[in-house]
């Protein structure tokens, strides 16, 4: 079979893109080796940008989310016992984020490329794609059925991940590859207890840095920092609870709803930029480009802007007859990507605890969060940051 653009992928960029090009009359056919069911049930933290929340509304898709999803105007930074607030309206023009996991992200875009005739193809298995270097690339899949099929596009988009096959299939000495390994990792818990906290709270502790998160009004997603090869059947609930009220404590005796823990993991952190995220007529979004570590909360949002910025180009290709864009893709994405890997490194470095380091170190730590939250311009810095800096 042809169709217009192939995607590899139906995480949230490869359903975004889809999505809106089928909004611009464009066809696609989005291939996935899970099925849906283990899409929609994958549990995963979202903080939506302010730009990310206005997409998924300006495509139909945003419904459930504004009915459901927390929107918040601040996070709280704690450090040295106290907490100091970051107002993200007052410092950028009235913007803020949603909470609003990223399993009901692809829930939703799910439902609504369904609902529109999209097709989208799960349980496909030995996915190779070829000719990138062609005018007429190619996908090979074997079905769920177990049938061997063949897909001619015009373009190919590579949506499936650090684990995918797109990227491993672009030509030796093509990429480059930059990374950076943190020597720690996010032991992060799902518990039943109403939320701690109205707003996220980032903590920076020497025995570690804690993130106080929400899910709903009766569930709740907590991180501790740990080490990276830490094990889950390590900690009971009662060690958990101890360590995050030690680390949690403030000068006025705050501490944590608790509740039954019902989820545990361990979450490796680091940094990585592939450029360019093209060969021929391959294109990559999202984590098969690039992987942030969470504290900046920018992986789901550089998803959707990837999404956007290649939906563009292709709709140019399609509608003026312009190639440009498409060859500017990589350059214009990786801007944004940079600008939100530099702040996730910065959020990260700044709360973490890292192996081997002084009273220097943690002092100078304090003191970049004491700059931060008295200063407009710093505070305005991560406030512009966190919301979403501007698709270029």
């Amino acid at each position: 079979m042809r169709t217009q653009v192939g995607i590899v992928g139906a995480g949230p960029a490869g359903l975004l893109l889809s999505h809106i090009l089928h909004l611009q009359g464009i066809e696609s056919v989005v291939l996935e080796r899970r099925s849906r069911d283990d899409i929609e049930a994958i549990i995963r933290a979202g903080v939506l940008e302010q730009g990310t929340v206005d997409l998924m509304n300006e495509i139909g898709a945003g419904d459930r989310m504004m009915k459901e999803g927390f929107r918040h105007k601040g996070i709280i930074l704690r450090f040295n016992g106290r907490d100091e607030r970051i107002d993200f309206p007052s410092l950028t023009g009235g913007k803020s984020v949603m909470i609003y996991a990223q399993h009901d992200v692809n829930k939703d875009l799910i439902k609504a490329r369904l609902a529109t005739g999209g097709d989208i193809r799960f349980e496909t298995r030995d996915v190779s794609v070829y000719d990138l270097d062609s005018a007429a690339p190619k996908i090979r899949c074997r079905n769920k059925e177990g049938q061997v099929d063949e897909i001619t596009c015009d373009f190919i988009a590579g949506c499936d991940g650090t684990q995918g096959i797109c990227r491993p299939s672009i030509p030796p000495g093509e990429l480059n590859v930059y990374e950076r390994l943190y020597p720690f990792g996010w032991f992060g818990i799902l518990c039943k207890a109403p939320p701690s906290s109205d707003e996220l709270i980032y903590c920076m502790h020497k025995r570690g840095f804690v993130l106080v998160s929400t899910r709903s009004p009766d569930v709740q997603r907590m991180y501790l920092q740990c080490s990276p090869d830490e094990k889950t059947d390590h900690w009971s609930d009662e060690r958990i609870w101890t360590e995050f009220r030690a680390r949690l404590e403030t000068k006025d005796g705050w501490a944590p709803k608790e509740g039954p823990i019902f989820s545990k993991s361990v979450i490796r952190m680091r940094s990585l930029v592939v450029e360019p995220m093209h060969y021929g007529r391959l294109f990559l979004a999202g984590d098969s480009a690039h992987v942030v570590p969470p504290t900046g909360a920018k992986g789901l949002n550089l998803a959707a802007s990837d999404a956007q910025i290649l939906a563009r180009a292709i709709i140019a290709y399609y509608k003026s007859n312009r190639s440009d864009l498409l060859e500017q893709y990589s350059a214009t994405a990786l801007r944004r990507v940079w600008k939100a890997t530099r702040f996730s490194w910065w959020m990260t470095s700044m709360l973490h605890t890292f192996p081997g380091s002084d009273e220097f170190q943690q002092r100078l730590q304090s003191t970049e969060l004491d700059y931060v939250t008295s200063s407009r311009a710093g505070a305005t810095a991560l406030a512009e940051n966190y919301v979403g800096l501007p698709i270029d």
